[in-house]
């Protein structure tokens, strides 16, 4: 076990009521943000509290000297040969995708009574097929890149310098994004290198190979496309308009399913509409969000802040991340940025601006007005919030404004 691992609390108290249990738990995320950690922090605290290493086996499947076990034949016999006279083992299996019909083993693992841990970079661990081969008998723990509070906290832990102005922070916080590994370099082109350097690695492992993907560059382009609209209303047509423009043609079928690669690659996060008079999901105008705006930053010459799409993705990705079900809100002709739904089935609303304050007066009110405006349309009682990052909050109407950064750093609830 490696012990100098920063432990991901938000994550691990999650996992924690099923260390013991024989229910296999899945944890899935974008490759690189932090899954093989929870899982060595989850050994270290079984240790911690008297598992003898004896019963712990691990098994990263993209490490030297495990890369060759390709079948389940081969997984099997790499298990049964760490297995002594313990009562309880912990199975612990990294990249558990590598293996080609992995489940029956795992299966056969878990009936005998191990606890069984298993990463995955893509969505297949959560696909309908893994859901049968396991006879449901498992619990996925989607995992992101460090928000905002664990990438300060992972700075103190290895002893990083933090700026005295948060504010400043949070900006080096956008542009080098909250993929673990990249804390440890200091300057940004070298973060922005490793960034590019998993994007390549995610589109040729979990991308390209698995989808057999013919058309590089149509798919490339939808990509870039992607990528460079996060958080703005999604249109096939204006997509598809504009590869026809540069000249690339293709079907609307075929960018559906490069858009739905993405997002099994855990690059994006579609987000879509929910029409709060009609009380229907719309499957059109949605929007995409990135799993983390270091992929944005990296893929593109332009380091400028677009402060306000930044936010929105950071706080979409945040309310994510504490299990929310989050939906774009369309009133009439309005739009309600978030609507949420806790686990107890309460809704709220959110509207994400990086300021209330404009250059003058006037344009301050003409802010106000397009912000508290949504508001005033919905006719329950539910809570409804403003986030910005203004460091004095406008509290009317009704709505509680809450700084972005209060909220990320828990000193602010919904």
């Amino acid at each position: 076990m490696i012990k100098d691992i920063y432990p991901r609390e938000k994550y691990l108290r999650k996992i924690r009521p099923f260390y013991h249990s024989d229910v296999i738990k899945v944890i899935t995320g974008i490759r690189r943000c932090g899954k093989s950690c929870i899982l060595q922090a989850i050994m270290n605290e079984l240790t911690s509290h008297g598992v003898s290493k004896n019963q712990i086996i691990y098994i990263p499947l993209d490490r030297r000297g495990y890369k060759n076990i390709k079948t389940p034949e081969a997984l099997e016999n790499k298990i049964e040969s760490e297995l002594g006279e313990e009562a309880l083992y912990y199975l612990f299996v990294d990249e558990v995708q590598n293996v080609r019909g992995f489940e029956s083993v795992i299966q056969a693992y878990a009936e005998e009574g191990f606890s069984v841990f298993l990463t995955g970079s893509n969505s297949y661990l959560l696909s309908d097929e893994i859901s049968t081969k396991l006879t449901g008998r498992y619990l996925n723990f989607e995992t992101y890149p460090l928000d905002f509070l664990e990438y300060l906290e992972m700075k103190k832990y290895f002893n990083k310098q933090i700026h005295s102005d948060i504010y400043i922070e949070f900006e080096e916080y956008i542009l080098n994004g909250g993929l673990p590994k990249s804390l440890e370099f200091d300057d940004v082109s070298t973060r922005q290198t490793y960034t590019r350097g998993i994007i390549s690695e995610i589109f040729e492992k979990d991308v390209k190979t698995r989808k057999k993907i013919t058309n590089v560059p149509v798919y490339e382009r939808v990509q870039s496309f992607i990528l460079n609209n996060y958080a703005a209303p999604f249109s096939l047509i204006n997509l598809l308009e504009c590869l026809e423009k540069e000249g690339y043609k293709t079907k609307a079928t075929t960018v559906r399913g490069y858009i739905e690669d993405l997002k099994k690659a855990k690059i994006i996060y579609e987000c879509n509409r929910f029409d709060l008079k009609s009380k229907k999901s719309l499957k059109r105008e949605q929007k995409y969000y990135l799993a983390d705006l270091a992929i944005y930053f990296a893929m593109n010459t332009d380091n400028r802040l677009s402060f306000g799409p930044s936010l929105e993705n950071i706080v979409y990705l945040y309310l994510s991340s504490q299990d929310y079900q989050i939906s774009i809100g369309k009133i009439g002709k309005l739009e309600c940025d978030f609507i949420l739904r806790n686990k107890k089935g309460d809704y709220a609303y959110v509207q994400v601006a990086y300021t209330l304050q404009g250059e003058d007066l006037k344009a301050t009110e003409r802010i106000k007005e397009r912000e508290y405006r949504p508001f005033r349309e919905i006719r329950d009682s539910y809570p409804r919030y403003i986030i910005s990052l203004d460091r004095f909050c406008d509290q009317q109407e009704g709505v509680k404004h809450i700084n972005a950064i209060d909220l990320f750093l828990g000193k602010e609830v919904l």
